[in-house]
């Protein structure tokens, strides 16, 4: 069943390539118009031309996101041009390095907390407003099994994406009385440069496409989903709710 997403607002972050490009270009196909973000201005402008050949549109804003107040000033120019936000894709992060927890470099650990987690909240912060004044906010924030399975070796990333559920939580409960819905999204193995970076001798073609989460983020976002506060698993294709430890 194809998505109406006719005159809505999507801001997607990491959107150069991997996950964030393809959902741009899901999001663009239904009839959004994107906001694409992104560090790399070439990824943007060749999501640009991937958009338009699609018949969609979308404003490019190349920023790091380890710029907070880049990110603080990214909700007024939103709010000034459209008055309001749609659709939230927090999906840019860092994996930091594969290594004992101990013998993390501390400029390491800090930049995965600072990209992962504190330029999320301050992208929260920033646009939650808009959020709201739409009819049928939605944010979809971009986890990790690591949340969970908390393996050896992969301390920096499973901390700040167990922080990332945490603040994705937090927010669904501060607003379930409001028409903003708010998931966490866990798309397993997905071939990317990340995935690359923390498992280099694994064949690419046995993991899924980032396109193919793209299609799974979709119907997160539209505007009859119902739900908030739970975590979409890709691996199970459903929605989880979350338990206290047993």
């Amino acid at each position: 069943m194809s998505i109406d997403l006719k005159d809505r607002i999507a801001l997607v972050t990491g959107a150069s390539r991997g996950i964030g490009y393809f959902t741009a270009l899901e999001l663009a196909k239904a009839g959004a118009h994107v906001i694409a973000c992104a560090r790399t201005v070439g990824g943007l402008e060749e999501l640009d031309d991937a958009i338009q050949a699609a018949g969609g549109s979308a404003t490019l804003v190349p920023f790091d996101l380890a710029d907070m107040a880049a990110i603080d000033k990214l909700g007024g120019s939103i709010f000034e041009r459209w008055g309001k936000l749609d659709i939230l894709i927090a999906n840019a992060g860092v994996l930091g390095v594969i290594s004992p927890i101990d013998h993390v470099e501390a400029k390491v650990f800090e930049k995965v907390m600072n990209i992962n987690v504190t330029a999320t909240w301050r992208l929260i912060r920033s646009v939650a407003p808009l959020l709201l004044k739409s009819d049928a906010g939605r944010a979809v924030l971009l986890s990790s099994s690591a949340a969970h399975k908390c393996k050896p070796f992969w301390g920096p990333y499973s901390a700040s994406k167990a922080a990332v559920e945490a603040l994705a939580r937090t927010w669904a409960g501060e607003t379930q009385r409001t028409a903003l819905r708010i998931t966490s999204f866990d798309p397993g193995g997905t071939r990317t440069a990340m995935r690359a970076q923390a498992i280099p001798g694994e064949d690419p073609s046995t993991v899924q496409h980032p396109s193919e989460v793209a299609k799974a983020i979709l119907p997160l976002v539209a505007r009859d989903y119902a739900e908030t506060g739970k975590l979409f698993d890709m691996r199970q294709g459903r929605l989880m709710d979350y338990r206290l430890p047993e």
